[in-house]
């Protein structure tokens, strides 16, 4: 006797998913995907509204849109008597748009603190192949006043933001240095917020001071050690 019984069919397979993007988002796509394929690079001009609008069948306003969010992200800029051209976009004015300390939680800022730990260790290697005399006597005079047994202090934003900036900018890497000025209202909201309340419980200190002695007459590998132990310090007040 045959059987009634029939497997059960696997719709996520049979129907597959609905593509749920709107008309404005498959647009911008499609452009960002003209402008790889056409090899665009920054300066160059890109197609009218109303060639994009007949060359992909859908209204002007559907592509001003398209066009407006391609702005907003820093991928198309508007030039005088040349119109819309490719732009080369600044990532952190982008970001410096979003960072609002006060509305991130807990997760967020410890995430925050563990890029700066991640960067500022990586960094060995730029501050000791680039660093120059000037450079040094700035760091000695930063520290000269730093409390002897300054891991008994919280966190200062006044020396944070001075000793480790002077840091970013030996480096000689724009971008960097952008992105922990970028960074500094969260570790200016940090200080501010309360947070920093916990009693400090470092087996293995490192002050700033230390770090510039380091600097001075030890290793990349001896200043990553010695900026993993001093970062890590906040992170023990914070967390």
């Amino acid at each position: 006797m045959e059987s009634d019984y029939q497997h059960p069919l696997n719709f996520s397979i049979t129907l597959g998913p609905v593509d749920t993007s709107s008309l404005v988002d498959k647009v911008e796509v499609k452009l960002i995907r003209f402008f790889l394929d056409n090899k665009l690079q920054p300066g160059d001009a890109i197609p009218k509204e109303l060639d994009l609008s007949e060359s992909l069948g859908v209204s002007r306003t559907v592509i001003r849109e398209a066009l407006l969010r391609l702005r907003m992200t820093g991928l198309i800029e508007s030039r005088k008597k040349r119109g819309a051209v490719l732009a080369n976009p600044d990532l952190i004015a982008l970001l410096q748009k979003t960072i609002y300390p006060s509305m991130m939680d807990e997760h967020t800022l410890r995430d925050i603190f563990e890029m700066r730990l991640v960067m500022e260790i990586g960094m060995a290697d730029l501050i000791f192949q680039r660093i120059n005399p000037s450079d040094m006597k700035e760091l000695q005079e930063i520290v000269k006043n730093e409390p002897e047994k300054s891991e008994k202090y919280l966190f200062e934003i006044d020396q944070e933001v001075r000793f480790h900036g002077k840091l970013y900018e030996i480096t000689g890497n724009n971008t960097l240095k952008r992105f922990q000025q970028l960074l500094l209202p969260v570790f200016q909201y940090v200080n501010e917020s309360g947070i920093l309340k916990k009693k400090i419980k470092a087996k293995r200190y490192v002050s700033h001071q230390q770090l510039v002695n380091i600097i001075k007459s030890g290793t990349p590998e001896e200043f990553r050690e010695a900026m993993r132990n001093h970062l890590e310090n906040h992170f023990k007040r914070l967390f």
